[in-house]
């Protein structure tokens, strides 16, 4: 039986550093050393001495507004369950059964909120218990196969970008932390929202991803040495993830974002037959991850708080409009 975590400072996950009972690289115990130092634990259910299930989470906020939530440099979280051999209805029903004990043996907490890998369709027993299911969209290309056959799936615009990138921009491999958070900072400037996490933060993962050659932040840059863009995928042998990305706001017309995705492509084909696109809910990014041909893939957004909690979150957006904070 999996053992409970009761509070903030006793977090102390039992997992390894390292683990196959994922559905994406960010349920690795050492994903989450790395975005949530001290702040993450999970549940699990075992059979004969094997982990069969496992929720991993982070804990937000002080003890009476307590939520077990993800990290922003996490795209999806959410329980794993070992795949069973067994017939369709009768494999459900096991799945059922280890998800419900899985939220069952959760801290005690105001809230939960986390977005479920989309290798993880059931949630059926979080609703059962209360929780909200919130569908949202990603996009997957799913069998890598040839450069030629993903070629000929990008869009006509797409590939006339990439072919006016490639005349004056050179695709380099990870040029510094630093100078990839300068430009992504930029992106998040010009949308008038805050970086999702610092750059001490992106420095400690960037290191633990490099460690485990999960990786490469990408930049393309022109003869002058200017950076248009930057990209950062990460993999495993599960599925490539497009974790973030930006682009300098006086040179985003050079195409440098198209030809960055593209090679982040081919660069995670090497390694695994699946890329995530982490599509957006905006349009002008859905359609640009549309336009590379992959397959609109639901993911569950999965909720629950109680009543203070709630109020609690409505009373800080309020003061946050009214004192003109995002």
């Amino acid at each position: 039986m999996a053992s409970v975590i009761e509070a903030p400072v006793a977090l102390r996950p039992k997992s390894p550093r390292e683990t196959d009972c994922t559905n994406a690289i960010f349920q690795q115990p050492w994903w989450l050393d790395a975005v949530a130092p001290g702040q993450w634990g999970e549940v699990t259910c075992e059979h004969d001495g094997r982990v069969v299930a496992r929720l991993p989470f982070v804990v937000r906020g002080r003890r009476r507004l307590r939520m077990l939530t993800q990290s922003r440099l996490t795209q999806t979280l959410g329980p794993w369950v070992e795949p069973s051999g067994a017939r369709p209805a009768r494999a459900l029903g096991r799945e059922h059964e280890l998800l419900a004990e899985l939220e069952a043996k959760l801290p005690a907490a105001a809230a939960f909120s986390q977005q479920f890998s989309p290798v993880m369709r059931n949630a059926l027993p979080f609703f059962w218990a209360g929780y909200r299911l919130e569908v949202r969209y990603t996009y997957r290309l799913e069998g890598l196969g040839s450069p030629d056959a993903l070629w000929d799936g990008l869009r006509g615009n797409v590939r006339r970008e990439i072919r006016k990138a490639r005349r004056h921009l050179d695709v380099m491999e990870d040029l510094g932390v630093d100078r990839f958070y300068d430009v992504l900072s930029k992106t998040y400037e010009r949308q008038g929202i805050p970086a999702p996490r610092t750059l001490a933060e992106i420095e400690r993962l960037e290191e633990a991803v490099a460690r485990r050659k999960a990786g490469p932040m990408l930049f393309a840059r022109d003869r002058t040495r200017r950076i248009h863009a930057v990209a950062w995928v990460v993999w495993d042998k599960n599925a490539a993830h497009y974790l973030l990305a930006g682009a300098d706001t006086e040179l985003r017309r050079s195409g440098a974002s198209s030809l960055l995705l593209w090679e982040a492509i081919l660069r995670a084909r090497e390694v695994t037959n699946v890329f995530d696109f982490h599509g957006s809910m905006l349009p002008s990014v859905e359609r640009f991850f549309r336009a590379f041909g992959g397959r609109q893939t639901p993911y569950l957004n999965v909720t629950r708080m109680n009543p203070a909690f709630r109020m609690a979150l409505t009373a800080r957006s309020g003061w946050h409009r009214l004192a003109g904070q995002p």
